[in-house]
């Protein structure tokens, strides 16, 4: 008997002897770890091939001393544990690294993608985000479902850097990015977004308290910040989500780092040149008839959502009137791409059609809040979209449009005192930006939340670019009634 099977230790070189399958399961999987930390750039993972050496080859640690117990039990409980731990680390390296499933929630990208598409996103196009918050529950954006808790740990916290990817943002793709005003999130009202609130409550509590002031968005969000914060019951508890942990958006990049955009008449402009519109592009309309009615199952063969039919009552006269259109007629409202517009145009009975106005206070609606100098949602602008490495001379006109992107994005002290621009403690007449930033609008153009009502989005917000659509669900209708749009199985979800 040797002395290996008397102590029952083995020596290192006997621990090495292992059949030549398992060498080669470690050789492909240490090779594909090593291109890992080559693309990711990050020499401390080596440390964990010395774990992968040993489950495979040198087995000190009794990775799977479960298979050898005789109790059934504890040998069932471990298989699952293992089985679960293993898909948990792939499903989180795969999600983090490569690609994640991601549903359309709202329409403001329709028609060009729709409610109820799911769609594959590539995290390599752009280059995969190194995560700022590491320590998360795969699979979830911020909050564990039933628990209702956050699903990631707070710290640690790392800093924003971003793998080589095989692409670059062009104008006019479609983006998955996280939601830039997202960091702060009263959890019972996330629509408008917390910023918005603010400023909402804030300038409605300066004008129902007539102070002998000015207004300016730091009062409003002041006051506003005390109303939220004390009304727990209506807008719920204030969190604090990290970049990578706010919520996911998508929407099409209509102006890249470095560009002059404006918008006239619902028409974009970039650097001067007007921007061609694709096929889903779509605005609001007023439609009044003659008298014939409309039906839903017409509306709906020209590809008008269910959700989207407003028919306008008696309770809306004013509005009626303030549109120039007749009393005592129907009128109804939708958004309408301009094929659909055609087609409404030549329906029966349909005697008139107007593109829907602009019918609220600007101020209150469009980025930079309170910034009053009368754009709006169709015109807008012009304004210029900051480039990493530019300098851009601050004014107090542009001051109130860089002042979240400088303050908040890249993490500088940021103040005005009489006119005079302090940027950490010292006056400051310009600025250079650390990273670039993204204008990102909705195809549904009176429909969508978008740059035009927060902002700009930073490089570190983008998540990855749409590829496919892997199924499509229409809410509207049953199983058995073309729930799933088989059309659009593997539709090209980049344009």
């Amino acid at each position: 008997m040797s002395l290996e099977e008397k102590t029952g230790k083995q020596t290192l070189k006997s621990r090495l002897q292992k059949p030549k399958k398992q060498w080669i399961k470690f050789g492909i999987l240490a090779a594909a770890f090593i291109a890992f930390i080559v693309w990711h750039g990050n020499l401390t993972f080596v440390f964990l091939l010395l774990f992968i050496f040993d489950i495979y080859i040198t087995q000190f640690i009794r990775w799977t001393w479960w298979k050898k117990t005789k109790n059934r039990t504890v040998y069932k409980v471990f298989s699952w544990v293992d089985a679960i731990l293993f898909s948990l680390i792939g499903v989180y390296l795969i999600n983090i690294y490569f690609f994640q499933n991601y549903q359309i929630p709202t329409s403001s990208l329709e028609k060009s993608l729709l409610v109820g598409d799911f769609l594959f996103v590539s995290k390599v196009s752009y280059g995969a985000r190194v995560p700022n918050t590491p320590l998360s529950f795969p699979m979830v954006q911020n909050t564990l479902p039933v628990f209702n808790t956050k699903s990631f740990f707070e710290k640690p916290q790392w800093n924003y850097r971003r793998l080589k990817g095989v692409d670059t943002i062009k104008r006019n793709d479609i983006v998955v990015f996280n939601f830039p005003t997202g960091d702060t999130v009263a959890v019972k009202r996330t629509n408008p977004d917390y910023y918005v609130s603010c400023y909402r409550e804030g300038a409605a509590y300066l004008r129902n308290n007539k102070p002998e002031i000015v207004q300016t968005p730091d009062l409003c969000y002041r006051y506003g910040r005390e109303v939220i914060k004390n009304n727990t019951q209506e807008y719920g508890k204030l969190v604090y989500y990290p970049v990578d942990k706010r919520e996911n958006y998508v929407k099409r990049c209509v102006g890249l780092p470095g560009d002059d955009l404006q918008i006239i008449e619902n028409q974009v402009y970039v650097n001067g040149q007007q921007q061609e519109d694709f096929e889903g592009i779509q605005h609001n309309y007023f439609v009044q008839t003659d008298g014939t009615r409309l039906s839903r199952d017409f509306l709906q063969s020209i590809d008008i959502r269910l959700e989207d039919i407003w028919e306008l009552d008696y309770r809306y006269a004013a509005l009626i009137e303030h549109l120039g259109l007749e009393a005592g007629l129907p009128v109804y409202h939708f958004p309408l791409t301009v094929k659909m517009l055609e087609k409404i145009k030549t329906a029966r009975g349909v005697k008139q059609v107007i593109i829907e106005p602009v019918l609220s206070s600007s101020a209150e609606d469009t980025f930079p809040l309170g910034f009053d100098k009368g754009w709006t949602r169709d015109n807008y602008g012009p304004l210029h979209i900051p480039k990493k490495g530019e300098t851009i001379a601050l004014t107090a006109d542009n001051y109130m449009i860089y002042e979240r992107a400088i303050r908040t994005y890249e993490k500088n002290r940021l103040e005005m005192r009489d006119s005079v621009i302090y940027i950490n403690g010292q006056p400051s007449s310009n600025y250079t930006f650390k990273m670039d930033y993204y204008w990102m609008m909705g195809d549904n153009r009176h429909n969508s939340a978008d740059s035009r009502s927060w902002g700009f989005v930073p490089e570190d917000h983008i998540v990855g670019r749409p590829v496919f659509v892997w199924i499509s669900l229409d809410k509207d209708k049953s199983l058995f009634d073309g729930k799933i749009r088989w059309k659009r199985l593997f539709k090209n979800a980049k344009r």
